[in-house]
């Protein structure tokens, strides 16, 4: 026996549908979030099992993979389906097309979804817990990143609007010296009076090189003429930027306490080291690639299923007018998350590198180049089709047949032929080939 649950999942509830092998709706019900509202679930699941509850299979379909509603139904031993939502949207216009939508119509089709479409879904990864600490990990890491980003565009543009001689003077806006700079002048009249050994010793700091030089050219750009803004307005602007300064700091410490973390756990993870001997993927790298991708012996059958997973496969996107016609493979444009998943796409982008101690090709100059054929010529300058108004048949030409193809152009050389280069070193004949020829 079977039964087929759809579960429309909100932040404080559940809309659960039961259903049987046949499409008969056994039960309807929303459901608290938490462990009553799980309770409640398995009680009603098990009322429809009866006797059979032993070898009785239980399939849920809901929109999401993550979260502790989902985790205790993989506990009780329910075969779980996360689908995608786009893919729900899709199978809901499957089902009607007046655009109705309610939380217990997308119960309904995620349970009838899962009753006739479970072969075409993905189950729920088997991963270990270290796995799925991982991935926490490692995405709450890029996040950060990604923040922290968002926080220095943020910056570059009140820089911009009031103070463009920074912009000139420091290259790397979350680089520790030139947060420190700013932090100290966040104007230009303050920045003016910056001395030379305030900015040696910030740079000094930060463990820069040529110290020097730098000093020079930020203090020479920081005191170049440059437009201003009133006091007021300046002033105001100096206050963001402190702000600003002061959430960069905070997530570049965050950064790095993270990616500490992420290289420990990836470090004791059993299957680091095969993640790690691949060329071009280091602790941080491989820890995303094993987040993402999970650590299931036995969820990809092949290679073709984690490239479909990573949607780095190559699609075909043809339609009946294209009949005949050889159908264009396009490559798949990552969305959702796995657009957000450098891991994936990184370590292939590396091996499609040329190696660094390749050697370069030669280059061939123009005086190497042998001479035209008529073929060629006839390509480059294609003859005019001509006017006579009878459509051209078979045997006609366009351009003059060309040359038989002798014995030097079908890849025979004057040392395979001792006879013929015998016979032109002897003198024989006007027209024998002699080897200054040109082939």
């Amino acid at each position: 026996m079977r039964l087929f649950v759809g579960d429309d999942w909100a932040e404080d509830h559940h809309d659960v549908e039961v259903m049987d092998e046949a499409g008969k709706v056994l039960a309807k019900r929303r459901l608290p979030e938490g462990v009553a509202g799980i309770a409640q679930l398995h009680e009603l699941i098990g009322r429809h099992l009866g006797e059979d509850a032993d070898e009785a299979e239980v399939i849920v379909g809901i929109e999401t993979d993550r979260g502790p509603w989902v985790t205790a139904l993989v506990t009780a031993g329910y075969r779980v389906f996360p689908v995608n939502p786009l893919q729900a949207s899709r199978y809901r216009e499957r089902l009607g097309v007046s655009g109705a939508k309610s939380d217990a119509g997308d119960a309904h089709m995620l349970a009838d979804m899962v009753r006739t479409d479970s072969h075409q879904l993905r189950a729920a990864a088997g991963d270990s817990a270290a796995a799925e600490g991982l991935k926490v990990l490692a995405r709450t890491h890029k996040t950060l990143i990604w923040e922290r980003t968002r926080a220095v565009q943020r910056l570059r543009h009140q820089l911009r609007e009031y103070y463009p001689a920074a912009l000139e003077a420091y290259d790397d806006l979350d680089a520790p010296d030139t947060l420190e700079l700013l932090g100290k002048a966040p104007d230009p009249a303050r920045a003016a009076k910056l001395t030379r050994a305030q900015v040696s010793a910030a740079l000094k700091r930060a463990r820069r090189r040529n110290i020097t030089d730098k000093a020079t050219a930020i203090l020479a750009a920081l005191r170049s003429p440059q437009l201003g803004q009133p006091a007021a307005v300046t002033a105001a602007y100096a206050a963001t930027v402190r702000s600003l300064i002061a959430v960069i700091t905070v997530l570049n410490e965050q950064v790095k306490i993270l990616q500490r973390q992420v290289e420990e756990n990836f470090g004791r993870h059993p299957d680091a080291e095969i993640y790690q001997s691949q060329p071009g993927m280091g602790a941080v790298l491989g820890a995303r690639v094993l987040a993402e991708f999970g650590d299931a012996p036995h969820r990809y059958a092949d290679g073709k299923a984690r490239r479909n997973y990573a949607a780095t496969s190559p699609i075909t996107r043809a339609s009946g007018k294209e009949e005949g016609r050889r159908r264009p493979v396009h490559p798949q444009r990552p969305s959702g998350r796995r657009a957000q998943r450098p891991g994936i796409h990184g370590p292939e982008g590396i091996a499609r590198r040329p190696r660094p101690l390749r050697r370069a090709p030669r280059p061939r100059h123009r005086a190497q180049r042998r001479p035209e054929t008529a073929r060629q010529q006839a390509r480059r300058h294609p003859a005019r089709v001509p006017e006579n108004p009878h459509p051209l048949r078979r045997g006609h030409r366009l351009v003059p047949p060309a040359k038989p193809p002798s014995v030097f152009r079908s890849g025979l050389t004057l040392k395979l032929l001792g006879c013929l280069s015998a016979r032109g070193r002897r003198g024989g004949g006007p027209g024998a080939p002699t080897a200054g020829a040109p082939t």
